[in-house]
């Protein structure tokens, strides 16, 4: 080894690399006051006032009847990129109810991965859920949604996919890269995220398709929106390139409801009802220019959620909390659906490199497979956790789902400051269900758009998911014990059972013991659920909406998110959400403007 003033050259690389990681937080912390700069149509909710909307030319438009040309409720993964394509040629208004991910740290940086999510304050970046099934799940409350406090991964959906939507796949080509040129990154594979790869092949999940955002059967390793110094890319960035004097994004804007004018044959809609971060309402209205629209783009709970609050919903339903109701259909908030996610974990005798979500096998049965690593390796409570499988942040799978509770999260708090830090040393391997057959639902609590509504997923209610997640299990065993995997774990006998003695306190999974026992398994699976954060449905094509993602019954209104599916797409959805948002946006142009909308 080559020897620079008596120090290895490798250690001089990882002292640059530490310091470049320096410079560029502390560059941040510097810049947190001028993302303004960047982003001068981002304010405050209460900054609003009723001239707001009523333009004149020097707004870059001739709109002269007053009021937006969309309003575009919530400004998250679909939100964003839908909202910066229609500024290009009209006025609009996007509503946030959460704050800027911009200078925030448990936002931007990779290593503070968890720590958004195991926050449940009322100004965090996400807001916790627990579902009937009682699996704690999280929604993002936050400019640039999802993207904000996910794993990261990108990756695109399969050309079957896109038939079966019945999308038009040129405009499907065109809208991916203009998503990925802005904020997608190449990943530097992890130590982890390589054996995983290399084990994966080695029990035939082949080919290896290499650096891909395509969705390929087989083991890839995909996109990502951290960047080499792990800093999040996030949906807002892509505001940067709207046009500034057609868009205004209002942060801390909870909407109570959506207003609607009943005079008519259908109901039309002319407006929503906000809230603003001191509790004051606001009126936002719709222009009358025909081609006006709101778009509803709250995601796959919110979006279903404030139909139902505004008065589109199952009317029996809307009747008992006194909602009037505008439309009666009982589709609204139905088939529902969340990928199952178990989760294996696997010591090793030594500190981890840090990785989310790089490599994904995509194999034959339904079942996808990934990975992280690398967390706990600190003594602060906070940082020494496991990462997406993180107790802190309700993923109890060593608890049967029906008895997790916050209590048991904070015993686990609690208890887990006594653990040894070699128990967190070492990663999972991740297998999720790919097209989960079993439905659940959304249904309203009360008529308050900050509680969440009552969420049921009903896990592994269908045999087939259950069937995927046995077969999944023993995928997972597979690359465990390969030969590939054994070599970079590097634990003796004695070694091994010490760790996962430690292990068993540290709320994480083992391989079963009786992986040949198909009953046995199938009961891990139930018991040992959790989420991977990709739940969708509830407003389907069809059933709620038109193809075109009208809502059916009414008029001037739209929903452009991840409730439209009915599966979701690719093995991580935020690539398709985001290039949806795009394409969406460019087809509302098109079909207005025709050959001069220019895109």
């Amino acid at each position: 080894m080559a020897v620079v003033g008596r120090l290895p050259v490798i250690f001089i690389n990882q002292l640059l690399l530490s310091l470049l990681l320096c410079l560029h937080f502390t560059t941040l912390i510097q810049g947190a006051g001028k993302w303004e700069d960047k982003y001068p149509f981002i304010r405050e909710a209460s900054t609003f006032s009723l001239s707001d909307g009523t333009n004149n030319e020097s707004n870059g438009n001739n709109n002269k009847k007053g009021g937006y040309d969309y309003i575009i409720v919530g400004g998250g993964t679909a939100g964003c990129p839908l909202a910066n394509t229609l500024s290009q040629k009209f006025r609009v208004l996007l509503v946030e109810r959460g704050g800027v991910p911009f200078a925030n740290a448990n936002v931007s940086f990779m290593q503070n991965f968890h720590i958004s999510l195991a926050d449940t304050s009322s100004t965090s970046a996400s807001q916790y859920f627990v579902s009937t099934d009682g699996v704690f799940n999280s929604r993002a409350r936050i400019l640039g949604g999802g993207t904000c406090i996910n794993a990261g991964f990108y990756t695109r959906a399969g050309p079957s996919y896109i038939q079966k939507v019945g999308w038009d796949s040129k405009l499907v080509n065109e809208s991916y890269p203009w998503i990925e040129k802005q904020i997608v990154h190449r990943p530097n594979l992890a130590p982890w995220q390589e054996a995983v790869r290399e084990s994966l092949l080695e029990i035939g999940i082949s080919p290896f398709n290499g650096f891909t955002y395509d969705h390929i059967y087989g083991t890839k390793v995909g996109g990502t929106i951290f960047d080499r110094f792990g800093r999040r890319h996030t949906a807002a960035e892509l505001l940067a390139t709207a046009n500034p004097k057609n868009l205004d994004v209002l942060v801390h804007a909870t909407v109570q409801k959506i207003d609607f004018d009943t005079s008519g044959k259908k109901p039309t809609a002319v407006g929503v009802i906000f809230k603003d971060e001191n509790g004051k309402q606001h009126q936002a209205v719709l222009s009358k220019r025909k081609g006006s629209e709101i778009i509803v783009s709250c995601g796959a709970i919110g979006s279903p959620h404030i139909l139902m609050l505004s008065g589109i919903g199952p009317k029996a339903e809307l009747e008992k909390l006194n909602i009037p109701v505008v439309l009666d259909n009982k589709f609204v908030g139905q088939g529902m659906s969340d990928n199952p996610l178990n989760t294996i974990f696997v010591p090793t005798n030594r500190p981890v490199e840090q990785s989310l979500i790089q490599t994904v096998g995509i194999t034959k049965v339904g079942v996808y497979v990934e990975a992280s690593s690398g967390f706990g390796q600190s003594g602060d409570s906070i940082t020494c956790n496991h990462g997406v499988a993180s107790a802190e942040i309700g993923q109890l799978s060593t608890i049967p789902p029906k008895q997790r509770t916050l209590e048991a999260i904070e015993a686990f708090r609690r208890s887990k400051k006594n653990i040894p830090h070699e128990a967190f040393r070492g990663g999972f391997i991740l297998e999720k269900i790919a097209s989960p057959l079993s439905r659940g639902n959304i249904s309203l609590v009360n008529t308050n758009p900050d509680d969440n509504p009552s969420i049921t997923f009903n896990y592994f209610s269908h045999p087939r998911d259950l069937k995927r997640c046995v077969d999944g299990i023993r995928i997972v065993e597979k690359i465990a014990k390969s030969k590939h995997f054994t070599n970079y774990t590097q634990c003796d006998k004695e070694t091994l059972d010490k760790l996962l003695n430690m292990s068993i306190q540290a709320n994480v999974n083992l391989i079963p013991k009786h992986t040949h026992n198909t009953e046995s398994l199938e009961q891990f699976c139930k018991d040992t659920v959790i989420t991977i954060w990709h739940y969708h449905g509830g407003c389907h094509v069809g059933k709620v909406i038109a193809p075109d993602h009208r809502v059916l019954g009414v008029n001037r209104l739209r929903v452009i998110d991840g409730s439209t599916f009915k599966e979701s797409p690719g093995t991580n959805p935020q690539a398709t959400v985001m290039m949806m948002g795009r394409y969406m946006g460019v087809k509302i142009l098109r079909e207005r403007l025709g050959s001069a909308a220019g895109l």
